[in-house]
């Protein structure tokens, strides 16, 4: 009994592709020589921040005279009065001013665009499809054009200069992404999950909260951070529809800059500690952040 032996056409083998030059080297290097790099990478990358901080801890007057790396040869330079100094200021209420315009504004961004892309993927209703492509139509309207209408629509409603009137325009032209951002999310959910939920009677408010809801979180955690994100460091916005006694700490902080253009101590100041909620933000949604970010890499 003879035994066929079975050939491959050439230029079919099976098995491993052979590694180039470059491939080879990579290997031998090995992952750790690879992650002292992303270190030293991301050390470079905190440079401009730990700068920034120096400057904020030291007079004008020693910022004008030399460069901010001389601190690791004089650090008795370093104070902390121009933190004293502007939260003594008017930097306090803008900071709240800052709170109250962009937490409800994520708030209601997240809500009405994680209702709207659940009914834009699994609810049926007339012009659905219509509706879904107006509001990608949207995403291309730039901001600019919006300013003069809706700045004569908020003088004739009253609410110009407004805290309120800064969120609904937020939230207005923060929609469109949203929802288009959450319904290819939801999309994605498998349909069975949602067909058991109705066969058990549950209503569609039931299997928005109980099923796409929860699945949708790293979505939404991604979400909520650009909004976030977006609207804390937003400046033309509050430049157009805020009063002086509405302002944000990036108006704020432009006033300052046009009185008090040499004052950098105080400017550094007022940045750095603009970066720390959103730091705190991140770095409490960074798994549901990594999340939302791969979820439609592998199915």
């Amino acid at each position: 009994m003879t035994t066929a032996t079975a050939t491959v056409p050439s230029g079919l083998e099976t098995g491993a592709p052979r590694r180039g030059v470059l491939g080879r080297i990579v290997d031998r290097v090995g992952s750790g020589a690879v992650q002292v790099v992303m270190v030293l990478l991301g050390v470079f990358w905190l440079v401009p921040t730990l700068g920034l901080l120096v400057v904020s801890m030291r007079t004008t007057q020693v910022n004008n005279a030399e460069g901010w790396w001389t601190v690791f040869t004089k650090p008795a330079e370093l104070t902390i009065a121009s933190y004293r100094d502007l939260l003594g200021s008017g930097f306090t209420a803008s900071f709240w001013n800052t709170v109250l315009i962009t937490v409800p504004t994520t708030i209601l961004v997240i809500g009405i665009a994680a209702m709207a892309g659940y009914a834009f993927a699994w609810m049926d209703f007339p012009g659905r499809d219509a509706a879904f492509l107006v509001v990608v139509a949207l995403l291309i309207v730039p901001i600019q054009i919006a300013l003069i209408p809706v700045a004569v629509l908020y003088g004739g409603a009253g609410i110009f200069g407004t805290i309120p009137g800064v969120v609904l325009f937020h939230v207005a032209f923060g929609l469109p992404f949203a929802i288009f951002l959450l319904r290819n999310f939801f999309v994605g959910i498998p349909a069975s999950l949602l067909e058991a939920a109705r066969m058990d009677g549950a209503s569609e408010w039931k299997i928005f909260v109980s099923v796409v809801f929860p699945l949708g979180k790293p979505a939404i955690a991604s979400l909520g951070i650009f909004q976030f994100l977006w609207v804390w460091n937003d400046m033309l916005i509050a430049l157009v529809f805020a009063d002086t006694g509405n302002q944000p700490m990036t108006k704020y902080l432009q006033s300052q800059m046009r009185q008090f253009g040499s004052n950098m101590d105080i400017l550094s100041s007022g940045a750095f500690l603009s970066l720390i909620v959103p730091l705190i933000l991140f770095f409490a949604f960074q798994r549901y952040f990594v999340q939302g970010m791969m979820s439609g890499s592998v199915k």
